[in-house]
C-alpha cells in the first residue's frame, strides 16, 4: 500500500501482513486450548499455513514467521488433542472392563 503524503508528495510504504498467515496462528492457537474441536481447527490451521506460503512467494506481503508459528500451534495442538483423546478411550474402555 502506498500513502501520499498531501504536503511534500512523499511516498510512504507500508507493508501488508498476509491474512492466511494470522488465520494460521490464531486457528493453531485455538487447537491447543479448545478441546476436542481443536484437532479439527489444527488441520484447519495447517490448511491456511499452506496457502499462506503459496501466497507469500507470489506476493511482497509480510508474515512468513507469523505462518511458521501457525503451522507449529496448530501441529501441538493436534498432537495434544489426539493425546487427550487417546488418553480418554482409554480410561473409558479401562473402567467397562474394570467394573465386569
Amino acid at each position: 500500500i502506498q500513502l501520499y503524503n498531501k504536503e511534500g508528495g512523499n511516498i510512504v510504504e507500508t507493508e501488508q501482513t498476509n491474512s492466511s498467515a494470522v488465520i494460521s496462528l490464531v486457528l493453531g492457537i485455538l487447537s491447543l486450548v479448545i478441546p476436542w474441536l481443536g484437532l479439527i481447527l489444527g488441520i484447519i490451521g495447517i490448511v491456511f499455513y499452506v496457502k499462506a506460503k503459496k501466497a507469500l512467494k507470489v506476493t511482497q506481503e509480510k508474515g512468513s514467521g507469523i505462518a511458521l508459528a501457525g503451522l507449529i500451534c496448530s501441529i501441538i495442538g493436534i498432537l495434544l488433542q489426539a493425546l487427550t483423546i487417546i488418553a480418554f478411550l482409554a480410561f473409558m474402555f479401562l473402567s467397562v472392563s474394570a467394573s465386569f
